[in-house]
């Protein structure tokens, strides 16, 4: 069974009020879109992600999935005038036996409410989660409750809502005029298409105050891990050391495997430690000569990647770097811009700052540098 998961980002979300769309604004520091996508990939049976979006959307989309390295995204597809119009766009795209069409203002989405439907979808051919109505509904017009409604045949629609590729892709091309989601595409094609149980927290973000309200469920079931890191390089020949990926002049190299970026070396293993997943050597043996000479960057973005496998978001890294020479403080800005790029945080989460050791032990003989760092990761 292969699924493809469509995330629909193409909207401008303007009952948010604000000029950027809602997909990319900051929930918990990170964009919205970027925790949907990490709620999909955390569940095993979804084999490919699509995102569409919208054609003037590229850059915000680019910041947005920068940590996010799973072969299982793919290029994104860009979206349509309407929502029907932008499904069609990410089917054409999509190559899974199932589709599973979701909303990207739906960041909360649980794995296993994801199951649940993809269970039910195996089973009928077409499912969708949907919480049923507990109060008294009404039909209002003109500002005045005018029809009692039968609530217990009302259904609150959520998303993922997932088809057999084949069928809705028919009925997506049959379909003529807006729909409000996919269900509704589909029962008029004439599909059947089963109703499972979703979660409450898997809300819409639709106005300001549905920030407010993810925040308080993300508060809730947070899991905030800390690692820390330290690591150390001897001076050697060269003009130059590479710190946090910036090349710094000085009057002698680092001498390491790599790069002997000491800096990023500390926080690589930070992270590994939060997540208790070992440490840079473990990843990349020293003895592994495909690792001579390679930029440090390449041991961040793991343990980036892994982090984000298991469910956490880097929230924010301190680094301390230890050394008579050379001096830091002109390019800790740079330090902390290019860490930040590297981790996909805002650099106002990354610190970068250094101290010497009053002339004492081999930093204060300026024989090397050492590093230390720690990370917050919160899930």
């Amino acid at each position: 069974m292969t699924v493809t998961a469509i995330i629909v980002a193409a909207g401008r979300g303007t009952r948010m009020g604000s000029t950027t769309p809602k997909q990319y604004l900051a929930l918990c520091g990170q964009p919205v879109l970027r925790h949907t996508i990490r709620a999909l990939l955390a569940c095993t049976r979804i084999t490919e992600i699509i995102v569409v979006i919208n054609k003037h959307d590229q850059r915000l989309y680019d910041a947005a999935v920068a940590p996010l390295d799973d072969p299982r995204l793919q290029p994104p597809a860009f979206g349509s005038d309407t929502r029907s119009g932008s499904v069609r766009n990410g089917l054409l795209a999509a190559t899974g036996e199932y589709v599973a069409i979701h909303d990207a203002a739906r960041p909360l989405v649980s794995v296993d409410a994801v199951d649940r439907v993809l269970d039910q979808a195996t089973k009928s051919g077409a499912a969708f989660l949907a919480l049923p109505l507990t109060d008294a509904a009404w039909q209002v017009e003109h500002e005045t409750a005018v029809t009692a409604l039968p609530r217990n045949t009302i259904w609150r629609a959520q998303t993922p809502q997932v088809f057999l590729r084949a069928d809705i892709t028919r009925a997506h091309a049959n379909h003529a005029g807006p729909a409000d989601d996919d269900v509704a595409v589909a029962v008029t094609a004439g599909l059947a298409v089963t109703p499972v149980i979703g979660d409450d927290t898997n809300i819409k973000l639709t106005v300001a105050a549905d920030f407010a309200l993810a925040m308080n469920y993300m508060d809730r079931h947070m899991d905030i891990r800390c690692g820390n890191g330290f690591d150390v390089h001897r001076f050697g020949p060269g003009d130059h050391v590479v710190l946090c990926g910036i090349k710094v002049p000085h009057s002698h190299g680092l001498v390491g495997h790599s790069d002997a970026d000491v800096a990023m070396h500390a926080v690589t293993d930070a992270i590994f430690g939060a997540i208790a997943e070992g440490d840079i050597g473990q990843w990349f043996p020293p003895s592994d000569p495909q690792w001579k000479g390679v930029a440090s960057d390449v041991f961040l973005r793991k343990a980036v990647e892994r982090a984000t496998l298991r469910g956490f978001i880097v929230n924010n890294i301190d680094v301390t770097l230890i050394c008579e020479l050379p001096k830091i403080g002109p390019n800790s800005l740079m330090m902390r811009d290019s860490l930040a790029t590297i981790i996909g945080i805002s650099p106002e989460r990354v610190n970068v700052k250094a101290t010497t050791s009053e002339k004492l032990g081999f930093t204060g003989r300026e024989e090397g540098i050492a590093a230390m760092a720690g990370a917050t990761l919160m899930g």
